[in-house]
C-alpha cells in the first residue's frame, strides 16, 4: 500500500511541476490576452463537449417562432439592422444554387450579409485577417424537420479570445456583436 501511495504522490508531483512549467512558460503571452478570454474559451469548450462539433460550438443559434415565413424573418432582420445603422449588403440564396446544380428541390438555406463599414475599416486597418469576419453573416436555415433557425458566427472569440483589442476597436466590435445578437433575437420573433 505504501508503494502505491508513493507512486501516486510522485505522479501528482510530476503533474504539478509540469503544470507550473507550462503556466510560467505561457504567462508572457497569456498576460496580454483580454481579461475575459478564459470565460470565452470555457464557454466554447463546454459547447464543444456537449455537441462534439467545433462548427456548432463556434455559432450562435436562434430558433424562429412557428408561423413566421422566411420573408417575415428577412424583413425583420433588415428592419432591425436599419434601426441600428447596420447596412444590408447582400443575400445568397443557397437553396436556389443547390437546386440549380442538382435539379432537385432543397430545403430553405439563405445567407444574409450585413455591415458597419466604419467598424469594418477599423478591423481591416488593425489586422488584415479580420476581413474574413466581414461582412457579418446571418444564415436563415430550415432544419431537416422543417423548423427555421438563425445562425451566425460567435464573435466573442475574435473580441475576447486573444490579445486585448485596442479600446476603440473593442468597443465598436462589441457594438457589432450586440447588433447581430439583437437582430437574431428580434427576427426570430418577427419584430420590426
Amino acid at each position: 500500500m505504501t508503494v502505491i501511495k508513493n507512486v501516486l504522490a510522485l505522479i501528482g508531483l510530476l503533474f504539478l511541476i509540469a503544470a507550473g512549467y507550462l503556466f510560467f512558460r505561457a504567462w508572457p503571452a497569456v498576460s496580454e490576452f483580454d481579461p475575459n478570454f478564459t470565460g470565452v474559451y470555457a464557454e466554447f469548450a463546454e459547447k464543444l463537449l456537449e455537441t462534439k462539433d467545433p462548427g456548432v460550438a463556434m455559432m450562435w443559434s436562434e430558433p424562429v417562432e412557428e408561423g413566421l415565413t422566411p420573408e417575415d424573418v428577412i424583413e425583420s432582420l433588415k428592419s432591425i439592422a436599419t434601426e441600428r445603422n447596420f447596412l444590408f449588403v447582400g443575400e445568397s440564396p443557397f437553396y436556389k444554387q443547390v437546386e440549380a446544380v442538382t435539379g432537385e428541390p432543397y430545403r430553405y438555406a439563405n445567407f444574409l450579409s450585413f455591415c458597419d463599414a466604419r467598424v469594418g475599416k477599423m478591423m481591416a486597418d488593425y489586422r488584415d485577417a479580420y476581413t474574413g469576419f466581414m461582412p457579418c453573416r446571418i444564415a436563415l436555415v430550415e432544419d431537416k424537420s422543417g423548423r427555421l433557425w438563425l445562425y451566425s458566427m460567435n464573435l466573442d472569440l475574435m473580441i475576447y479570445g486573444g490579445k486585448a483589442l485596442p479600446p476603440e476597436l473593442k468597443e465598436s466590435a462589441i457594438k457589432v456583436r450586440e447588433t447581430i445578437k439583437a437582430m437574431m433575437a428580434g427576427a426570430a420573433k418577427g419584430e420590426f
